[in-house]
């Protein structure tokens, strides 16, 4: 069975820090872009970040650019993502996903965990 698996969320004020994790399970993790989304109450599933599959190069969303960074372990088969500089706005469930393909639409990717909240308060 293909499992991905969030960990990291939270509770944070304004301008503080977190540090998700998604371990996977039941792919060969290599072949894999790996990505990060979001969705916030009564809005839309939304790019954050992703990373293909060697690790080479990485893409973020423009409200993320230069706070959120996102890291791959191929050895360990899990994707990191590196919230700074957090905002009341960055309030959402965070997902963690695997393409085949790569790209930065949810249509893009084949498998999905379940999710950590992240809550950012003012």
């Amino acid at each position: 069975q293909v499992q991905l698996v969030e960990s990291g969320g939270g509770l944070v004020q304004a301008g503080g820090s977190l540090r998700l994790s998604c371990a996977a399970s039941g792919i060969t993790f290599n072949r894999y872009h790996l990505g990060w989304f979001r969705q916030a109450p009564g809005k839309e599933r939304e790019f954050v970040a992703a990373i293909r599959k060697r690790g080479d190069i990485a893409s973020y969303a423009e409200s993320v650019k230069g706070r959120f960074f996102i890291a791959r372990d191929n050895a360990r088969n899990t994707v990191h993502l590196q919230m700074n500089s957090l905002r009341p706005e960055d309030t959402a469930v965070y997902s963690c996903a695997a393409s085949l393909v790569g790209g930065l639409g949810p249509d893009e990717y084949d498998h999905w965990g379940q999710g950590t909240q992240v809550t950012v308060s003012s």
